[in-house]
């Protein structure tokens, strides 16, 4: 017992002296992260629009316009949320063999986009019920159409909303595994979350600072787009609680 006291009172614990930039530098020279970096953003950037371009007049529709099967049309899209990925995922891999879509952005984009649509159309529907119709009616009135009162009345209004979508979703697209793993097995091809299971499983147990630096410059872009967008995502969270 007395051995383990000695030892733990001759260790000595300090803040760092000063910046080490060498682990980031290895990271990058030994690794395939600049590119799948690269891919990353590909991949997030077409995700997100493809979903807010479609999401947004989806929603409008079912909120906002009168038409049959309106109801069964927004139950048909709210029962996506009820589809496991996993069930999916043989089926789009043998789709994608016979299609030549493997190790592509668009096996990637594609599943979600689908996936990912049913909580959008949710989230953009439940904003809808808080604008009246009245003030709709009025841009009626006035000589304006569906499209130009969903472009020029409603959109803008959805903006805090469309920030919380795109929020939730890059850090659903950026940290993606599952399709990832199972797509993309081509090196050039391959998202960040897989370039570091590779990059941890062939070079973790050598040196983790290098290890540890190629996570942190995965996980930061998550980090600066919710430090600058988390005042709208709260705001845009409270939507459904609190009527403006």
């Amino acid at each position: 017992m007395g051995h383990h006291f000695q030892l733990a009172a001759s260790l000595s614990y300090s803040l760092p002296k000063g910046f080490y930039l060498g682990n980031y530098k290895y990271a990058l020279e030994i690794s395939n992260i600049p590119r799948a970096f690269f891919n990353s953003v590909i991949v997030a950037f077409s995700t997100l629009t493809l979903e807010v371009a479609l999401a947004c007049p989806v929603a409008f529709a079912m909120g906002k316009l009168n038409f049959r099967f309106k109801n069964q049309l927004m139950s048909f899209f709210l029962m996506g949320m009820m589809i496991p990925t996993f069930v999916c995922l043989i089926p789009m891999f043998r789709i994608y063999n016979a299609a030549g879509l493997r190790n592509t952005y668009l096996a990637l984009i594609l599943p979600q986009v689908g996936f990912g649509l049913p909580l959008s159309i949710y989230m953009y529907t439940s904003f809808l019920d808080f604008i009246p119709n009245s003030l709709l009616e009025a841009a009626w009135i006035d000589g304006a159409n569906a499209f130009q009162i969903f472009l020029k009345v409603v959109l803008p209004m959805m903006k805090n909303t469309t920030i919380t979508v795109i929020t939730f979703k890059f850090i659903y697209v950026w940290n993606e595994f599952t399709y990832a793993n199972t797509f993309m097995t081509g090196k050039q091809m391959k998202t960040l979350p897989i370039t570091l299971k590779d990059f941890a499983g062939e070079f973790g147990m050598v040196n983790w600072g290098a290890t540890y630096a190629a996570i942190t410059m995965a996980i930061l872009p998550t980090l600066i787009v919710y430090f600058f967008l988390s005042k709208n995502v709260i705001e845009g969270m409270a939507l459904g609680a609190v009527k403006s």
